[in-house]
């Protein structure tokens, strides 16, 4: 199952961009939780604690204890949303998802290939991974950390699917099972010589064809001008 973490916060009060500027200013940054019956509550996090934090975690289906000051009691949440700068590194909002025990939530769950494919060790075929996440609904506490796929026994075109995973019961998935999750493929290069090889038999067969046909207009005009 996933494991649950813990992030500190604050309330906050004010909104709007100046408000959002002075905690960045600060040192923090802005974050919202929300949650079935519950109106949105603005708080703040330490941004350096965060960053360490979310650079360390799964934030699709990590599960966070928010211990926000004040409260009795942590919230637990999940990461719903985290908001960057376009063009440098950098936190700018994150949105947060109360969660309850019991009720059903959609995460993003993280596909992990383990091995290395007998095509690609001994045929020279390439492992490309074509869904590195998988989103499925469950309650909190089945909230799997990751599913991982052997792939050792793939050869050169074969692939893996959705159905292929080993679903825990009470997880649904929220993909259609004919879903490739991963194949082994054919490397370009050799298709692109192959392709090369065979323009160029192409061409020397068109060649020997003009050459014939040259011949043989040479061998009529011969003919045509003996008679």
């Amino acid at each position: 199952m996933t494991k649950t973490t813990v992030l500190k916060a604050q309330p906050r009060a004010e909104t709007g961009k100046e408000a959002a500027r002075k905690l960045r200013f600060q040192g923090r940054i802005p974050a919202v939780m929300y949650g079935k019956d519950m109106e949105p509550r603005g708080l703040s996090l330490d941004l350096k604690e965060t960053e360490y934090l979310f650079q360390r975690i799964s934030v699709e289906n990590t599960i966070l204890d928010l211990e926000i000051e004040g409260d009795d009691e942590p919230s637990r949440t999940l990461i719903r949303e985290i908001q960057s700068y376009p063009h440098k590194p950098g936190l700018l909002h994150v949105d947060f998802l109360r969660i309850q025990k019991g009720v059903a939530v959609e995460v993003e769950i993280p596909i992990h290939l383990d091995g290395v494919p007998v095509g690609v060790r001994e045929s020279g075929g390439i492992l490309e991974q074509i869904l590195n996440e998988i989103r499925v609904k469950c309650i909190p506490s089945l909230i799997p950390e990751m599913y991982t796929l052997d792939v050792t026994g793939m050869g050169v075109g074969d692939s893996l699917k959705v159905s292929d995973l080993d679903l825990e019961e009470g997880v649904d998935i929220l993909v259609e099972a004919d879903r490739t999750i991963c194949s082994v493929q054919v490397p370009k290069v050799v298709e692109a010589d192959e392709e090369v090889e065979d323009e160029e038999l192409e061409e020397g067969e068109l060649e020997e064809g003009a050459e014939a046909e040259a011949e043989a207009d040479d061998d009529g005009g011969s003919d045509r001008e003996e008679s």
